[in-house]
């Protein structure tokens, strides 16, 4: 019996150290009161050296862009787009195309007008990352950002 819980544990542990599950992007977010009306809130992505996430536009038939999803609520709009710096736009041999994304950090930014004192922004965002070797599937993050 002895002898067959080790085996099932050095199994385990075998088969975590293959396992490895990539994530190379992690995201962080924040929000600021522009004053009583209005709002911006930041959603950061840190990304690992080697890696990328694209631009929210990018040609048909190229990779999956970062796109923004929010909650429809009562207690605040979208004041205008998702705002994000100027990617840096070079050929991808991968997809055979010009495409925009970002390394290390970027940080996107939606400005909201806001009709209760205090609330919460919500929704999702959709990104692909990928290295000079290969793309991950696109993953989707729920994010809930409050503005005080």
């Amino acid at each position: 019996m002895k002898k067959n819980l080790i085996l099932v544990v050095l199994l385990c542990i075998s088969a975590a150290s293959y396992g490895q599950i990539l994530n190379p992007v992690k995201w962080s977010y924040a929000s600021k009161k522009i004053n009583d009306k209005e709002a911006v809130i930041f959603l950061k992505a840190t990304i690992d050296h080697g890696w990328n996430i694209y631009a929210q536009k990018v040609p048909e038939n190229g990779p999956v862009p970062t796109t923004f999803s929010f909650n429809l609520s009562e207690s605040y709009q979208l004041n205008g787009n998702t705002n994000a710096p100027h990617p840096v736009v070079k050929h991808d041999p991968t997809f055979d195309m010009e495409i925009g994304y970002y390394s290390e950090t970027v940080v996107f930014q939606q400005k909201v007008k806001l009709l209760e004192n205090s609330t919460a922004v919500k929704g999702t965002l959709s990104y692909m990352a990928c290295d000079d070797t290969q793309c991950l599937p696109p993953e989707e993050v729920a994010f809930n950002i409050p503005i005080k």
